[in-house]
């Protein structure tokens, strides 16, 4: 038998929080830093070094706001635990590759000056701040946020040659008929990092292998896209373009990957998630179709986050023996 003093060693008791792990805000970020990389790649991949220089000038404006922001409210700084740089990355990813240094600059300052700092920095922005200085851009400079490219591909090999996204041609053009592989690929004109489905999910399952996202926000959120749109296809496939479409086109993959699992403005409880996601990805659609922007996955997101708190409030699990509110 164990002698007493030798088993009470064993036993240690503390006051909460219990950490269990060695998980830390920075190694979380820098995590979901490297999880992009596929979508930075295939940025460069499509649309040349100026993808490259727009994604630098983001994260180094963010990194820049944040410290300066922390500075005067005499803050920690903390410009090095990531969250600032996924903010620049995600923000330049959702431009597109004609848009100017000095906008996305803008945009940035934005980001994470009003859709960070203001709220009182990390963990309690209500609002995405890399969505926020993008709805902000696209506010500011209509004509530039919507002007897209042909990628660089290997047939064409040009630069500058202006298109309509696969999303502007279905909304004013009626064009219902793709090429899924090259939407798969991102072998089609678009934003940055919003073209290339196969880049996105690799960075997106790496998160969930890590387990630092919920599988039912992702799937959720495509889900509904796929099956609401699925409606207004089988009623008129003439008109309506098909769920593999609104899955392939836009920004659709990464809102469902890395925007809608954000940890800080996602619900909390596992019904909350799921009303989350299934609104979004119904107003998403709702604003494809019959809104007056081809895209509707920002708006479908920000929308959603401003009803987080009251989804968490009124889907909170019932304490056992508390009543019914606990």
């Amino acid at each position: 038998m164990e002698a007493p003093a030798k088993a009470a060693a064993r036993l240690v008791v503390s006051p909460s929080p219990h950490f269990l792990n060695d998980e830390s805000i920075p190694k979380i970020m820098h995590t979901v830093v490297l999880a992009l990389f596929p979508a930075v790649a295939a940025s460069v991949y499509f649309f040349g070094w100026r993808a490259l220089l727009l994604i630098t000038v983001c994260v180094t404006a963010c990194l820049a706001t944040e410290y300066a922001f922390q500075r005067i409210r005499n803050k920690p700084i903390k410009i090095y635990d990531g969250s600032a740089i996924i903010t620049g990355m995600l923000l330049a990813l959702t431009l597109p590759p004609g848009f100017p240094v000095y906008g996305a600059v803008l945009g940035s300052l934005f980001a994470i000056g009003v859709g960070k700092q203001l709220f009182g920095g990390l963990g309690f922005n209500i609002f995405n701040p890399a969505l926020l200085g993008r709805a902000f851009l696209m506010a500011t400079y209509p004509v530039l946020t919507t002007t897209w490219v042909e990628p660089r591909t290997v047939q064409k090999a040009v630069d500058a040659v202006t298109a309509a996204t696969p999303l502007a041609l279905a909304k004013f053009e009626g064009k219902v008929d793709f090429n899924w592989m090259d939407m798969f690929l991102g072998n089609t004109s678009g934003s940055l990092g919003e073209t290339s489905a196969i880049a996105i999910i690799i960075g997106g399952l790496y998160l969930r292998y890590k387990g630092y996202i919920n599988w039912k926000l992702p799937l959720g959120y495509l889900g509904t896209i796929a099956a609401f749109s699925s409606i207004f296809w089988l009623s008129d496939p003439v008109k309506y373009p098909s769920p593999l479409f609104h899955l392939l086109a836009g920004g659709a993959m990464l809102g469902a990957w890395f925007m809608v699992t954000d940890m800080v403005t996602s619900p909390t409880t596992s019904m909350g998630q799921w009303i989350f996601v299934i609104c979004a990805g119904m107003l998403a659609v709702v604003i494809r179709l019959f809104g007056g922007l081809p895209e509707g996955v920002m708006y479908s997101i920000l929308f959603m986050n401003a009803f987080v708190p009251l989804l968490n409030k009124h889907t909170r699990p019932r304490v056992f023996g508390a009543g019914e509110r606990g």
